[in-house]
Parts: structure tokens; C-alpha cells; sequence
């Protein structure tokens, strides 16, 4: 049984199989199943729970989505597995603790998808890699820049930097970045040299990032070809200028398409 709570549990070949089958379910010739994928997502929820539920849908799965809130609760989280197990074939679990996630996952009845912690995010995470492999031919040979604090992108980029062995800087204010980070405190030296920037919000750490936010005029000392992927929701004039959207290295609204062909993968391969 295979599950996605953290990229460090995952194998590079786990993603090329990912990788593989969200080109096909990209093309209309993913594998079709059926079964039913029970789903704990916050009302807050956007992208992931539409692009999951939907993906489900479509691959055969029928999707039930329940508040996260239900699991909060006395119930050991193994008992939840082994009931779930008679009517579900996976479940895919946004909640803000990571741990309640894992210990769906110990009970070993049923494949658990981690749709986003506090601690990481790793189905965004993996769908951004799909499409930058694409845009550019490859990750071998690029640069990723990541600006902003410590949180669960930025630790989500860092399983995948380990898994994938990625260059990946992390440039914020000293103090601020994940822990065995890569880091520098210099953006306009930093950001000359990155193929891929990525941002996420401050969170509680606004006005240390304040002078770290992304603009146009940064984004014109990049390297040509330079792609700015904020991790949505951005705010225009928070971690991106308003011009920094307007400006060609902007990977766009529809890079996050691949939402849907990359959590259907997920999905195949882990009931795989």
C-alpha cells in the first residue's frame, strides 16, 4: 500500500510514475477505476478540493467530502481507518495537522493522500514540478529561488529539493528560513541567477518581508526565460507587486491546471 504524506517518504521513481501517468490522464487515456475516495477539506479550500474532486470524479472514483473538522475528535484515527476501509478505496485528507494525517496512514487499511498540512504541501508541490518539466524541458539544470519564511511551501519545496535533488536557495530575512535550508539574505544578488521564482505569503512575518517582495524591475535582472510561480492565494502588493503579475515571467493562471492531472496521478498511484 502506497501513500503521500511527505516527499521524504517518496522515491524519485514514484514520481516519474506520477509524472507518467499525469501526461496521460493529461491526454484523456489515464486509467479509469472505480471505487470511492473519501474527502476531509476546509471550507476555505479552493483549488486542491476542486481539482480532487473533481479528478476523482472523472477517473471513476466517487468523491464524498466531509469537513476536516471531522476528525477532530476522540476517536483514535485508526478505528477511523478501519471503518472508512469498508467503503472507501483511499481518502485524501487537508487538515492542519500533519499528524493527523500520519496516523490515518499507520492504521495500514487504506491509501492516504496528503492534500496540505501546516508542515507541507506536497500534491501543489509535485504539480508545479510537472509543469516546469515541461515548460522547460527538464529540472536537471534549473535554478529555483524561493522567497519567503519558513511554512508549509517551503518545506514542501524543500522534501522535493531532497527527493529530486534540486538547486534550491531560500532567500528571507536570517531566522527566518526552514530548518537545513540553503539560504541567503540578498535578493537582488540572489534572484540573477533563478530560473524559477516561488513565493508564498508572509504569514506572521509581514513587515520582515516587506523589502523581499517581487517586482518587475527584479524580475528584468533574472535570467532570460526566468518563471515567477507564486503559490496562490498571492496578494498583489504583499509578497508580488501588482507588476510582477503583469510581467511575462508570470507562469499564469492557467498553470494550475495541472492540478487535475497530477492529484488524478497521485490518486492512480497510490491505489496502484
Amino acid at each position: 500500500m502506497r501513500s503521500l504524506i511527505t516527499l521524504d517518504d517518496w522515491a524519485p521513481s514514484d514520481v516519474e510514475q506520477v509524472f507518467a501517468l499525469a501526461d496521460a490522464y493529461r491526454d484523456g487515456r489515464g486509467p479509469v477505476t472505480t471505487g470511492c475516495a473519501v474527502m476531509f477539506f476546509p471550507a476555505t479550500s479552493l483549488r486542491t478540493r476542486v481539482t480532487f474532486e473533481r479528478g476523482a470524479a472523472l477517473m471513476g472514483l466517487q468523491p464524498i467530502v466531509l469537513p476536516d473538522t471531522t476528525l477532530d475528535k476522540a476517536e483514535a484515527l485508526g478505528d477511523v481507518a478501519a471503518y472508512l476501509d469498508a467503503w472507501a478505496d483511499i481518502v485524501v485528507v487537508r487538515h492542519p495537522d500533519l499528524a493527523v494525517v500520519q496516523g490515518l496512514a499507520d492504521a495500514g487499511t487504506l491509501p492516504i493522500v496528503n492534500a496540505m498540512t501546516d508542515r507541507n504541501h506536497p500534491c501543489e508541490v509535485l504539480s508545479d514540478l510537472w509543469s516546469l518539466r515541461r515548460l522547460r524541458g527538464g529540472l536537471e539544470s534549473t535554478r529555483f529561488l524561493f522567497v519567503g519564511a519558513d511554512g508549509n511551501i517551503s518545506r514542501a519545496w524543500h522534501e522535493a529539493a531532497r527527493l529530486l535533488h534540486l538547486d534550491l536557495v531560500q532567500c528571507c530575512p536570517t531566522g527566518l528560513a526552514s530548518p537545513g535550508a540553503r539560504t541567503t539574505d540578498d535578493l537582488e544578488t540572489a534572484i540573477r541567477s533563478a530560473d524559477v521564482v516561488l513565493t508564498d505569503g508572509p504569514g506572521a512575518h509581514a513587515e520582515q518581508l516587506a523589502p523581499y517582495r517581487i517586482t518587475a524591475a527584479l524580475l528584468d535582472t533574472a535570467p532570460e526565460g526566468v518563471r515567477l510561480n507564486p503559490c496562490p492565494p498571492f496578494v498583489r502588493g504583499r509578497e508580488v507587486a501588482a507588476d510582477a503579475i503583469d510581467h511575462p515571467a508570470f507562469v499564469g493562471h492557467g498553470f494550475k491546471a495541472s492540478l487535475l492531472p497530477v492529484q488524478q496521478a497521485i490518486m492512480a498511484h497510490c491505489l496502484a
